[in-house]
This record gives structure tokens, C-alpha cells and sequence, in this order.
């Protein structure tokens, strides 16, 4: 089963918070999921990176398999764009990764599961 982890725990973890660390080691060690995360949580994370935090930073996303934003995925996500984002704050990431969850299968882990309000997503607090 696919478990796309969210940009804000990835970057939790690369802070240095213990949580993500235990979290993560969690999820390997039950063997049920494989790491991915969205194209555009891998965006969020690499596109910010600080100097001297490349090197550590792709190791760490080396565990992860990206998941490609296509047209379907693209079309479904404005969908849920436009649906849930006056009421949920739900933004144009969270809609993507959403998409590719319901197009592909999968759980998504995260710390803000307001953001993903959809009955079709699994949706799970990361901690």
C-alpha cells in the first residue's frame, strides 16, 4: 500500500523533530506501506532548502518515490480545488496529492488532515 507522506512532515523531519523520526521508523518498520510522496511535496521541500542542506536533503528523499502530476491527475485536483478550498483551505498542493491518491491508491500522512477534507482520500494524522 502506498503511503504518500505530506510536505509538512518531511520537513518536520528534516528539522530534526523526534516525532517525524519515530513516525517514519514506524510506518517502515510495519512493512504494510511504501514511501511516496507527490510532486509537488517534493517541490515544496527542495525548492526551499537551505545551503548545505542538499546533500542531506536528497539522500533523505531518495527514500521516497515521487509520484508525476499528469492530466488526469491535473483535471481531478481542480476539481477538488474548487470544491474544497473556500471551506477547508484545501491549496492547490494538498489538491494534487489528493488526485493522485484517489487516481493511484494509497494513505496520505500528514498533520493537516483539515486540508483533505475528500470522503474518497484516506487521510491519516501523521502524529
Amino acid at each position: 500500500m502506498r503511503a504518500y507522506i505530506d510536505s509538512d512532515v518531511l520537513i518536520w523531519h528534516l528539522r530534526g523533530e523526534a516525532k517525524a523520526l519515530k513516525f517514519l521508523k514506524t510506518l517502515r518498520e510495519s512493512g504494510v506501506h511504501e514511501f511516496w510522496t507527490g510532486a509537488m511535496q517534493r517541490a515544496e521541500v527542495v525548492f526551499f532548502m537551505r545551503p548545505g542542506e542538499e546533500e542531506m536533503t536528497r539522500l533523505f528523499l531518495s527514500q521516497f518515490k515521487t509520484a508525476p502530476v499528469d492530466q488526469t491527475v491535473v483535471d481531478r485536483a481542480g476539481d477538488l480545488f474548487r470544491k474544497w478550498n473556500p471551506s477547508h483551505g484545501t491549496d492547490a498542493n494538498d489538491a494534487l496529492l489528493a488526485a493522485t491518491a484517489m487516481l493511484h491508491g494509497g494513505h496520505i500522512f500528514s498533520l493537516n488532515a483539515k486540508h483533505y477534507p475528500m470522503p474518497e482520500v484516506e487521510i491519516k494524522k501523521a502524529w
